[in-house]
């Protein structure tokens, strides 16, 4: 019988990634601090009291009060496979945070998530950096592939995933059950060919050059990063 010869893809030459360790992240806007919850919990607290709409789509539900919030919080942190990040500003003042979750050095896969960003630092150049020296120190440390998951109902998440240059790959279906609800989780990613245009878009938006007097944006940053992807939401079409 003839022997037919099948795809199996291209060899990689990859060894491992390194595990993050929280090394401080800093960059013009932000610097991102290994998240501690007696450094850290208090004051992010301070800035999320009351924006309970902020757990809508995160896996807990909304804290009845600072010490419930400082419990959970320790548990993420607790996590020997997370890894997560205090947003603070120039000023220390915590904003926000962000984990590396799903962390496969050996597949070199990485993903950010359980993100939770104050009011303050919603739609802000801090944001967008914060996620930048994320991605950056993801690719830095030797990962292949960046992901970003959410609910699919997550518009806001799904507008934001684009507009940072991850790619569209699809939703997969009743993939979880969350706070007793089905989800149904979009999938997006960069990869590491990928990343070199992705880091030079990101660095053109955040340059001082790219916003007037009054601190608008002449340049977008979806606009930027828009030829870099491979594949687009087609709920956010540009």
């Amino acid at each position: 019988m003839k022997k037919t010869k099948r795809p199996v893809g291209p060899i990689v030459a990859f060894e491992t990634a390194e595990f993050p360790t929280g090394q401080t992240l800093t960059g013009s806007y932000v610097r991102l601090e290994k998240i501690d919850v007696e450094v850290h919990g208090a004051a992010l607290w301070a800035q999320m009291v009351g924006a309970d709409h902020l757990w809508d789509y995160l896996y807990e539900e909304a804290p009845k009060g600072e010490a419930e919030f400082l419990a959970g919080l320790r548990i993420s942190v607790a996590r020997t496979d997370w890894s997560g990040y205090a947003v603070c500003l120039p000023d220390g003042s915590p904003v926000g945070y962000a984990f590396y979750l799903n962390i496969v050095p050996a597949m070199g896969t990485i993903e950010v998530g359980n993100i939770n960003f104050s009011p303050a630092l919603q739609r802000t150049p801090a944001a967008t950096e914060a996620m930048f020296l994320m991605m950056q120190h993801a690719f830095e440390m030797g990962y292949r592939r960046y992901e970003w998951k959410c609910n699919a109902l997550n518009a806001p998440s799904r507008r934001a995933a684009q507009r940072l240059g991850f790619s569209w790959e699809g939703i997969f279906r009743q993939h979880l059950i969350v706070k007793g609800r089905n989800r149904d989780t979009a999938w997006l990613a960069m990869t590491d060919g990928e990343w070199p245009a992705l880091k030079a878009a990101f660095q053109a938006w955040l340059s001082p050059d790219n916003f007037d007097e009054n601190g608008n944006q002449r340049q977008t940053l979806r606009a930027l990063t828009g030829p870099c992807r491979v594949a687009t939401d087609p709920n956010q079409a540009d």
